[in-house]
């Protein structure tokens, strides 16, 4: 979850000091304060459909919510919803793609797995040492944290 807040807030999701965004939805090659390479991420249609699901929802009740209860003009429904719908979709599009790169960083998506066995330290609760315990199995294989397979 720390790493999915830290995208959220266009902070890099391992170390959360680096910003994550070069311009609006261009995501940089790597943090500029820990170095953790981003380039690989594959954060492209889910963010949009998410936006797009909530805001649809959202300003779809509040055109129901109004036609029910108010008597407000037509040029006013018809330019007041789109410019709500338009500018919310705006406003949350970066931060859901932060919050999808956060989120593979997190779960080891997309080459994320590689870079945090390799010694970058999770921002998700993994041991440090970046292996997972699965049936009482580490999942890279070793029997210790001394010796490689």
């Amino acid at each position: 979850m720390l790493a999915i807040w830290r995208g959220f807030r266009n902070r890099c999701p391992h170390c959360g000091e680096g910003r994550l965004f070069g311009r609006f939805l261009k995501v940089r090659p790597d943090c500029e304060a820990c170095g953790m390479e981003f380039h690989h991420h594959r954060a492209d249609d889910l963010p949009p459909y998410l936006v797009i699901f909530v805001v649809g929802h959202v300003v779809g009740l509040g055109v129901l919510e109004t036609e029910m209860r108010l008597d407000l003009p037509f040029w006013f429904q018809m330019t007041f919803w789109p410019a709500l719908a338009l500018v919310a979709s705006l406003l949350l599009l970066q931060p859901t793609k932060g919050a999808v790169v956060g989120l593979q960083y997190a779960l080891g998506m997309h080459g994320f797995a590689a870079i945090r066995r390799a010694g970058a330290g999770p921002a998700s609760g993994l041991p440090e040492d970046e292996t997972e315990m699965r049936h009482g199995v580490r999942t890279d294989g070793r029997n210790d944290g001394s010796s490689r397979p």
